[in-house]
């Protein structure tokens, strides 16, 4: 079996593939080492052979996770590490290294499944944008705050702005303006985030017309789904460039 992490800032996604790789056969996501420990021991019959990673954490916490699954699981992990190339993708920032690992491994991804043109948005605690030509050179993108970052800035800044993640979930049932602060806040933020997608669109069908796929992936992705029906909704994107950054041996 093939344990793999994709290690946030705040949570870590993890799930287990069967040996062939056909099929999931647990997955989850977990806030602490423990907590990942104690779900890996409630899976039947658990048998690791492999492990790969990427970590957006600090080098000590990452050192920290591959230690734990060594001592744990006597397995060498696997760690995606910043690439000039792979898979067919040129890294195109100028200082290749500093491509957030989380970036890097969506646009492999991406690529990997649809070779050719395509723009990928991430849209988690920060959101993310990237451009890929038809040849594999990634362009570049764009980073702006996501859902998460703009409701804490204003919940932090502002004193009359108070209410908990449930309201805001109810807010977001229609985009009509708010007659509620909550409703007000949730929305105004969502039509922040569709304009900056709508930018993005823009932007790729100025390089390439409507040839070109777009990817969304990340804990809000599904917010702007109806937005981009052609869109891939792809929530693993990140773990299938995982699997192109760190093959089995």
């Amino acid at each position: 079996m093939i344990l793999e992490l994709d290690c946030g800032n705040s949570f870590i996604k993890w799930r287990v593939l069967s040996p062939a790789q056909t099929g999931i056969v647990a997955f989850g996501s977990v806030g602490v080492m423990e907590e990942l420990e104690r779900a890996l021991q409630a899976i039947p019959a658990l048998a690791l052979a492999h492990a790969r990673l990427v970590s957006v954490r600090s080098d000590e916490e990452t050192a920290e996770l591959v230690a734990f699954i060594a001592g744990h699981f006597g397995i060498d992990a696997c760690c995606a590490r910043p690439e000039l190339s792979r898979g067919g993708v040129r890294n195109g920032y100028e200082d290749f290294a500093r491509l957030g690992l989380d970036r890097w491994l969506a646009i492999l991804g991406a690529y990997q499944q649809s070779p050719g043109a395509c723009l990928v948005l991430d849209l988690g605690t920060a959101v993310t944008s990237d451009f890929v030509a038809p040849d594999g050179q990634h362009l570049g993108g764009f980073i702006c705050p996501g859902m998460p970052l703009m409701r804490n800035q204003l919940r932090t800044h502002t004193r009359r702005i108070r209410y908990d993640d449930a309201a805001a979930l109810e807010a977001l049932v229609s985009l009509e303006p708010g007659r509620s602060t909550v409703e007000a806040v949730e929305r105004g933020c969502v039509l922040m985030l569709k304009g900056f997608v709508q930018a993005q669109l823009e932007i790729a069908r100025g390089y390439w017309g409507d040839g070109f796929e777009t990817y969304l992936t990340g804990g809000d992705a599904k917010l702007l789904a109806q937005m981009l029906p052609r869109a891939r909704l792809a929530p693993d994107l990140i773990f299938s460039g995982l699997a192109v950054a760190c093959p089995l041996p």
